[in-house]
């Protein structure tokens, strides 16, 4: 609980190699995690060459830990490898459809939180990268990835160079509904989040972005709608191309 208290976001790192041994160590240690039926339908591509990283990070928007980061490791809902093994073993696969994608996601996502947290545990620095989705047609292309694979999620990886803070969080009480969901009324929203809204930092990107609620930062600049609609497009048609979808 303390290494996943003390969590933080590392954007810059240290000129200094993780070993071979410790990166599988840490990989392995996200195997553990919880998998569905225990059918492991995930992959991990590990990118440490510079020329690859490169390539990688205009389709990361271009984000400078893409490239000074050691290590990058691509997380990869995969149900090719299962399938095949299925298919040499005399069993038809059923995995073209949505819930499969769902589900070796769901896998992904598991061992990437348990790596994050072996990582750190090793004094590792770790940055998320929640781009992997918007370009998965072009890191499929760039990484070669077959039929039923797609890539769900980025970790930058290394030692430390920065000591940033905490980041805010919700309460407790924002999060957590006692044996069904208990919808929220404006004056719970404004309670929930007032801490948020009244950072010097927050308030500094609201007058930034010449907006009048952090909100709008939010709806307008960072996730707006038209961005959603083209992305979610663009992703449900690399889903169909990768098999996923009819």
């Amino acid at each position: 609980m303390e290494v996943i208290n003390r969590h933080v976001t590392i954007r810059k790192f240290k000129e200094k190699d993780i070993t071979e041994d410790l990166l599988e160590k840490i990989i392995y240690s996200g195997t553990r995690a919880s998998t569905t039926g225990n059918m492991q339908v995930y992959s991990v591509i590990i990118t440490k060459e510079r020329y690859m990283k490169e390539r990688l990070a205009p389709l990361h928007f271009n984000q400078p830990v893409a490239v000074k980061a050691p290590v990058l490791l691509t997380f990869i809902a995969d149900f090719n490898r299962f399938s095949k093994w299925c298919e040499h073993n005399k069993a038809n696969p059923g995995y073209s459809n949505f819930l499969s994608f769902y589900t070796a996601s769901i896998d992904a996502l598991l061992v990437a939180q348990n790596v994050c947290i072996a990582a750190e545990s090793e004094g590792l620095g770790i940055c998320y990268l929640g781009t992997t989705t918007y370009n998965a047609k072009e890191i499929i292309e760039l990484m070669n990835l077959p039929q039923l694979t797609f890539p769900v999620t980025t970790v930058a990886l290394g030692y430390p160079d920065e000591k940033p803070g905490l980041t805010d969080r919700l309460p407790l009480e924002g999060i957590i509904h006692s044996e069904k969901y208990n919808d929220y009324s404006g004056e719970d929203i404004n309670k929930l989040y007032s801490y948020k809204e009244n950072l010097e930092l927050m308030r500094q990107f609201v007058k930034e972005n010449n907006k009048e609620t952090l909100a709008q930062v939010f709806t307008d600049v960072r996730y707006s709608k038209a961005d959603n609609e083209f992305f979610s497009e663009k992703m449900m048609q690399t889903l169909r191309d990768q098999g996923f979808l009819d």
